[in-house]
């Protein structure tokens, strides 16, 4: 297939790297557009105050590279209307470094926006996303983004299967359908994760700034909330808890339904 990949953590991620490169080695022939910094819960945001710049890049990929400096919406609307010169079979976004599951964080991912923008083209569209440890993070964040090596292992694993099913899912998606479909790998990752069917978490997320610093201002905390989800059907959230992988259809036709 012909497909357009993009993420939200920017050009530079390793998890992002790992995608495409499984990708690649399925056969797929790919055209990346990219921010050129991350753009983590900015939503389905566009850019609408400065004009945003698209550089054409070679980042070692092995195809298509293109650099935006917006945000994934605009990564894929531009890439669409005029970087490519191709028509794409679907869009990819991710993996994203952490998850990206429960009401409280679906809407305001970055990953699933870039998804959300291919379907807004009538394209079938893919969001993968990888759990990670506290612990984990923190390496990440120490070391520039490199993972440890049980990260590592788990990520490997875990594009693998995102390019399995990107095979098995985007032909089966309508086009023009609204669909999204998000995934989450749980971690550890392993070669025989089951995938589930699942539904969006319920959590309320208040309290997500911290107090006012001494100049007034007010910085994000991390906090997952308070789950309200009902004990069935099961949720994306309990998925990942299990060591499962999960699989949940955004069908955006059915919102008020």
């Amino acid at each position: 297939m012909k497909l357009l990949v993009t993420n939200d953590d920017g050009i530079e991620s390793v998890f992002f790297h790992e995608l495409i490169s499984a990708l690649r080695d399925a056969g797929h022939e790919l055209y990346v557009v990219a921010p050129q910094r991350e753009q983590s819960w900015v939503g389905a945001g566009k850019t609408r105050t400065r004009p945003v710049k698209a550089v054409r890049a070679d980042r070692g990929l092995g195809c298509a590279t293109w650099i935006v400096d917006g945000t994934p919406s605009d990564c894929v609307n531009i890439g669409l209307a005029h970087l490519l010169k191709v028509s794409v079979d679907g869009v990819v976004s991710g993996i994203n470094v952490g998850m990206n599951c429960t009401l409280g964080f679906i809407l305001a991912s970055g990953t699933v926006a870039g998804a959300w923008e291919g379907a807004l083209h009538g394209l079938p569209a893919l969001a993968f996303s990888q759990d990670v440890t506290v612990g984990a993070y923190e390496h990440l964040k120490e070391h520039g983004g490199k993972p440890d090596a049980g990260l590592q292992t788990t990520l490997r694993l875990s594009a693998a299967r995102a390019a399995r099913m990107t095979e098995e899912l985007l032909p089966a998606t309508p086009s023009r359908g609204f669909i999204v479909h998000n995934v989450n790998f749980p971690y550890p990752c392993r070669a025989h994760s089951t995938v589930r069917r699942t539904v969006p978490a319920r959590f309320f997320v208040p309290g997500l700034f911290s107090p006012a610093d001494d100049d007034g201002t007010h910085r994000l905390i991390w906090k997952v909330g308070e789950n309200v989800s009902p004990p069935e059907p099961l949720t994306d959230h309990a998925c990942l808890a299990a060591g499962s992988i999960s699989h949940t259809v955004l069908d955006y036709t059915r919102l008020g339904h």
